[in-house]
């Protein structure tokens, strides 16, 4: 027996049905959708904790009134001007060569160019955690020299307000080394009076959080080809180590003559592994 209602009612069921889902399609589609309040506030409170670990403006000012003084090694046009880099300046209780040129890639790729665009990348960071970076050059140009090893030495060694010095400076290099493989490695002053006595501790540990953030945070290797193999050397002949009142390190980010390393030094995602690196090392060294 038909009953006439209960399909007029069936019907307008699935009219609503019908309705309300075109409604909410046509909302999502329009970015219309409401999550609930507590929904809307476990994001927010994600977000802000995601922001909070980033490493860019979003990580906010940590680094704020912290002064870090940056030495991206040589300067392209060194080779150009033989007689200024060859002069003998101070480096600590002797003299040595004001500046060299540098390595290259077998490709020609310049250590001077690739420590330049490392030093910006990484001032750039520096900067939006709110440091204030000091490089010790400002171009890499073909048309300049220097600076020589006594003027980076002493970089950031009056800085700051109370001329108490920065907190710390980074040399950055690439190698050279001729069939020694791929790695980097870190190398710190030895212990030396009266030249580094006084920062020898600090720039210790800064050289061992350099290599915990290379190779660890980075998975970059250690040079298997220079101070025993484990990433960290210790220098009493170089003036730029010398002639500091700051904690500093020198690190030599790869071997240039490396095909592996090679490629990443004359990448951009390459370099932004090496820059995001040194950052990190330079706020965990900071906090």
């Amino acid at each position: 027996m038909s009953h006439p209602t209960k399909p007029a009612r069936r019907s307008l069921r699935c009219d609503l049905f019908l309705g309300l889902s075109l409604v909410v399609a046509l909302a999502v589609s329009l970015g219309l959708t409401v999550a609930p309040a507590d929904a809307r506030v476990a994001d927010r409170d994600l977000y802000a904790a995601g922001a909070r670990s980033a490493d860019g403006p979003a990580a906010g000012k940590r680094l704020s009134g912290r002064i870090v003084v940056l030495d991206p090694g040589h300067q392209l046009g060194n080779h150009n001007f033989p007689d200024q880099i060859n002069r003998l300046v101070p480096a600590g209780g002797f003299k040595k060569a004001c500046n060299t040129t540098g390595t290259a890639t077998d490709g020609g790729y310049p250590e001077a160019t690739f420590t330049f665009e490392v030093s910006r990348l990484l001032r750039k960071r520096l900067e939006a955690a709110g440091a204030d970076v000091i490089m010790t050059r400002k171009t890499n140009s073909e048309k300049r020299w220097g600076p020589c090893i006594n003027v980076r030495g002493r970089a950031g060694n009056k800085a700051g307000p109370d001329h108490t010095g920065a907190d710390l400076k980074i040399s950055i290099h690439g190698d050279g080394n001729i069939g020694g493989g791929p790695g980097f490695h870190v190398i710190a002053p030895t212990d030396r009076k009266p030249w580094t006595h006084d920062i020898y501790k600090p720039s210790r540990r800064l050289a061992k959080v350099v290599r915990h953030k290379l190779h660890q945070g980075a998975h970059l290797p250690y040079a298997g080809y220079i101070a025993g193999g484990d990433g960290l050397d210790f220098r009493s002949d170089l003036g730029t180590l010398n002639l500091s009142d700051i904690p500093t390190v020198m690190v030599e980010m790869g071997n240039m003559r490396s095909a592996a390393d090679a490629h990443r030094m004359t990448t951009v995602k390459g370099r932004k592994v090496y820059a995001r690196a040194l950052f990190r090392a330079i706020r965990a060294y900071l906090a």
